[in-house]
């Protein structure tokens, strides 16, 4: 396992140039929902290669928040960079290995800090039904006590050269309080809701009624 080795200077610098990567590559960002600024772990569909930085620019900006987020070691070795900016590597391949990763997301949390994960394991189209999700969202939230904050990404184009990125952020969810008896009848659980919120940010995408959604320039809310 290769754990995070955050630098603030690192995510300060990287920031600037995150936020001019957004605002240059997307005709607009929305979001809508609640922003809760505890920590949590946070829960989103993973459809492309910007959901690690559109995270890290919420956990910064909206959630203002200390983020660490679990990402594929092979992910991992290729961008070694994304280890100052709190990743950390999750090798699902081999158990002993995957518990690890499991433990120090667990311990990060206890912490006081918050966690990003894409249950999905690896990036999966868009448009892909159902969600299938790993159980270790579970485990962690159980193990750590804190809440799951469940979220939607969504991009599509539109009237515009550039695409356009949508956010939605669920209530919290506490595994205690979740339906089923174990972690596995609870992971489903937690796919159909991440699976409604995302099928409904789609609908309100195609039927343009976006009235509940914020404007975001990739900064502050």
């Amino acid at each position: 396992m290769i754990e995070a080795k955050k630098s603030r200077m690192f995510e300060w610098m990287f920031s600037f140039y995150n936020t001019w990567l957004l605002r240059t590559s997307f005709h607009r960002l929305y979001v809508r929902g609640h922003v809760v600024r505890t920590p949590a772990l946070y829960v989103a569909n993973h459809s492309s290669w910007w959901d690690g930085l559109i995270a890290f620019q919420l956990s910064r900006f909206v959630f203002q928040q200390n983020s660490y987020a679990m990402m594929s070691e092979e992910g991992l070795k290729q961008y070694p960079f994304f280890r100052k900016l709190g990743g950390f590597s999750i090798n699902r391949t081999q158990r002993k290995e995957m518990m690890r990763s499991l433990d120090y997301a667990v311990s990060l949390l206890r912490d006081g800090n918050s966690v990003w994960v894409f249950p999905q394991g690896e990036e999966q189209h868009i448009e892909k039904r159902p969600l299938h999700f790993f159980t270790g969202a579970i485990y962690v939230a159980e193990r750590a006590n804190v809440p799951i904050i469940p979220l939607a990404f969504y991009h599509s184009f539109r009237h515009h050269r550039k695409p356009e990125w949508f956010i939605h952020i669920g209530e919290p969810l506490w595994a205690a309080r979740m339906t089923g008896s174990d972690r596995k009848e609870k992971t489903a659980e937690l796919e159909r809701i991440c699976t409604a919120q995302l099928d409904e940010v789609r609908r309100l995408v195609v039927s343009e009624q976006l009235q509940s959604f914020t404007r975001w320039n990739g900064g502050a809310l």
